[in-house]
């Protein structure tokens, strides 16, 4: 099969020199096991993927997966060879910049690589340390496998070579997600013959049958992508919504993993889960309660609707409103068009410490937070927080100290400004506003100090 040049791109393996090489003792494996590794090591033979080996100091076991569709995926188990590789660091796209980039098109396409990351060849010197062990021989790899350490590192850094001049412009990329995006058909087709002539010129492949040409939306990274925006993965959210009461700490952790897919899409999301937090951070016996179940009944009945976010627009200013409670910070990114658009949802728990805060810090932290995770936003647009909070003078006063001190000059490298929070339209920021109102919020009364005269000392409010 043809793949990348060699000089182009391949995949090398920096063991460390201290690391010793490790030969795992052959595993037994049933019947039904044996006869699908037989057959997927004829196919890779017959792809000249892999090449016999007499000789290796590294030697891995085959673990062999059942797909959904009832087939069996190869794997191989390389846990000691990449406990002996460093990490590789080459920094990987953000998910949340390509989603935005790719939503909001009027037609998409969505690429498959085949066997993408079998197209990049493994460095000569290399190939024997992919070695594995099977019933009939030892084999080792000559193009790069999955399950080794850095392979999404070097597949990202061939896409970005690949694609340097589409990415971005006409096409978002993933590690082997790609999407082609286009305002219109016309544009569509020169766009995807731009990218044809780069996979071509690459002598890179894709699979027929897993791609899918010209719709209006699709699934991109776990999100559904449309014109409209982008949407909350349906098949996630009836994961959840399908789901029985967590009667251990198992699944309690397996609901946590599914809700953080979809944390964007939830507001308040850390102050309705904190009876479920909590199961996480106790040792003693596991207790499902009333207000878990409670907590699990919301999460079901708002990701039943869940709100469609917007692809934010450059050039418009992104407002954030915040919402503080006793446990938890949440805020809430929009933007102003006919309507106020969510572009994300964002919340936590406070640490025990952080509970302690006065509210004026916790209103501090809930910026500082929202600034530091969606710091993409924040460099690329002005930022308006809407607040009843005097958070704006506070935070300008040249006597501030400590962590507030800090909090400032972290955000004084953003463009952010304050307004009051005044009229809102949108139900759903309505009801973001109300679920956290604490009592005693922030009001402008005015107080009056009463004296004897009889002191001569100033006193300032």
């Amino acid at each position: 099969m043809p793949g990348v040049d060699p000089k182009v791109m391949c995949h090398k393996l920096s063991v460390c020199t201290e690391a010793r090489a490790i030969a795992q003792r052959k595993r037994k494996m049933g019947t039904e096991r044996k006869l699908a590794v037989e057959t997927e090591i004829a196919k890779l033979l017959d792809a000249r993927f892999i090449r016999e080996v007499h000789y290796t100091t590294w030697l891995a076991n085959v673990v062999m997966v059942k797909k959904p569709n009832g087939k069996w995926r190869m794997c191989t188990d390389y846990t000691n060879l990449n406990k002996a590789c460093p990490k590789d660091a080459y920094p990987l796209p953000n998910i949340d910049r390509l989603v935005d980039g790719a939503s909001g098109h009027g037609i998409l396409t969505f690429l498959d690589a085949y066997s993408g990351y079998n197209q990049i060849p493994m460095h000569s010197r290399d190939e024997e340390k992919t070695a594995f062990i099977t019933d009939s021989a030892n084999y080792c790899y000559q193009v790069m496998p999955f399950g080794l350490k850095n392979a999404g590192a070097t597949y990202q850094r061939l896409m970005n070579k690949v694609f340097q001049h589409q990415i971005g412009r006409n096409m978002e990329v993933y590690v082997d997600d790609m999407v082609v995006k286009s305002r219109d058909l016309d544009r569509h087709i020169v766009d995807l013959s731009e990218v044809f002539q780069q996979l071509r010129k690459y002598d890179m492949r894709l699979n027929p049958e897993k791609c899918v040409f010209g719709v209006a939306g699709g699934k991109f990274l776990g999100f559904m992508l449309s014109a409209r925006g982008i949407e909350a993965n349906p098949d996630k959210c009836m994961a959840i919504i399908n789901m029985v009461s967590p009667q251990s700490l198992k699944q309690v952790q397996q609901l946590a993993g599914r809700l953080t897919a979809l944390s964007r899409f939830l507001p308040c999301l850390a102050e309705i889960t904190k009876p479920i937090v909590r199961l996480l951070r106790k040792t003693k016996k596991f207790e499902w309660s009333i207000e878990c179940e409670e907590a699990f009944r919301t999460l079901k009945e708002r990701l039943g609707s869940p709100p469609i976010l917007s692809k934010p627009d450059h050039e418009l200013p992104i407002v954030v409103y915040l919402c503080i409670s006793n446990d938890a910070i949440s805020a809430v990114l929009i933007q102003e068009r006919d309507r106020q658009q969510p572009i994300y949802f964002i919340s936590r728990i406070l640490q025990e410490a952080e509970t302690r805060y006065q509210l004026l810090e916790k209103v501090a932290l809930g910026l500082i937070h929202t600034a530091r995770r969606l710091r993409q936003y924040f460099q690329s647009h002005r930022v308006i927080v809407r607040t009843d909070c005097p958070i704006a003078k506070v935070l300008r006063k040249p006597e501030l100290a400590g962590r507030m001190m800090a909090w400032s000059i972290e955000l004084s490298e953003f463009d952010v400004g304050f307004e009051p929070r005044g009229p809102i339209k949108s139900q759903y920021l309505v009801d973001f506003v109300n679920e956290l109102q604490p009592k005693g919020y922030f009001v402008n009364d005015v107080w009056t100090l009463h004296v004897d005269g009889s002191s001569n000392i100033h006193i300032e409010f």
